[in-house]
């Protein structure tokens, strides 16, 4: 095969991988491993297990030409595996591919194809920028939520001490009050462990109000700004490499043009200058 030949097999590949009716037929077919996985979890008759295997069978192969036609299609053979996402597909598809069916491998082998159904996000655009905005959150998240274990920590010392005698199932000790607390803080029947201290301290009530507004509203809004602020960036960042693809300047280009043509008009006008000059001198007398 000559290397026309071979660039014209490439570009094929490239089409038939930008396809729309590709990645829709990609979608579809995880959507069907996703209800197999499902079906597996019902009481089958025997019929149909030989069919469930078949249908398994069928997609791994479906996934393995997916996977081959994104290699071939890939300009750079070797920046095909510089994305984690490629990675991640091609070892799905590789271990699918093992015949562990009836070894002891096997509950492995159910694992993978329960984790097939995360090809969605590596398919479709707008599940990854969700999930790397949700990655690129985790450090300031993890600011929040270490300041959260601290408040839960307070308020948890705080319940033990006054609420154990009353229910020590709750409040017994340090690790079943942050449980409680938790219990508060999403609002699971949290009425009924107020009612029951206010029974002895009357004004409880006003321990659990402050730890709902910290927790429930204060730093799960933080949490909430945290990602959409990420969520904005990233949705910038892939409209600014999207405008560079297509050609279009970027406003750093633009800033530049803007004062590479404000540098032309004063250096025309200073020449333009002593002209204008000369001419009122000459129309003075």
């Amino acid at each position: 095969m000559s290397l026309l030949q071979f660039s014209e097999f490439e570009s094929r590949f490239a089409r038939l991988r930008a396809n729309k009716i590709f990645e829709l037929s990609v979608i579809a077919i995880i959507i069907i491993s996703a209800v197999i996985i499902g079906a597996k979890t019902y009481a089958l008759p025997d019929w149909a297990e030989p069919l469930i295997i078949g249908l398994d069978w069928a997609i791994t192969i479906f996934f393995l030409f997916e996977i081959t036609i994104r290699f071939l299609g890939e300009p750079r053979k070797r920046d095909f595996f510089k994305s984690g996402w490629n990675i991640f597909d091609s070892l799905i598809v590789a271990v699918s591919l093992i015949p562990i069916q009836d070894s002891e491998l096997a509950l492995i082998g159910r694992l993978v194809r329960i984790f097939r159904v995360l090809r969605m996000v590596s398919i479709i655009p707008e599940l990854r920028t969700l999930l790397t905005s949700l990655l690129n959150a985790l450090p300031q998240l993890g600011y929040v939520a270490l300041m959260m274990f601290i408040i839960f920590y307070i308020y948890a010392a705080i319940g033990t001490t006054f609420f154990a005698t009353i229910n020590p199932d709750l409040w017994g000790d340090i690790a079943i009050s942050l449980l409680t607390l938790f219990r508060v803080m999403t609002f699971e029947d949290w009425t009924d462990v107020m009612y029951e201290t206010m029974a002895i301290y009357p004004l409880s009530w006003v321990y659990y109000l402050n730890f709902i507004f910290l927790s429930a509203f204060a730093f799960l809004n933080m949490i909430i700004g945290i990602v959409v602020n990420v969520l904005e960036t990233e949705h910038k960042k892939l409209a600014a490499i999207e405008a560079a693809e297509a050609g279009e300047p970027s406003m750093f280009d633009l800033q530049r043009d803007i004062h590479e043509l404000k540098r032309l008009l004063e250096a025309a006008g200073i020449e333009r200058q002593p002209p204008k000059a000369s001419q009122e001198h000459h129309e003075t007398p």
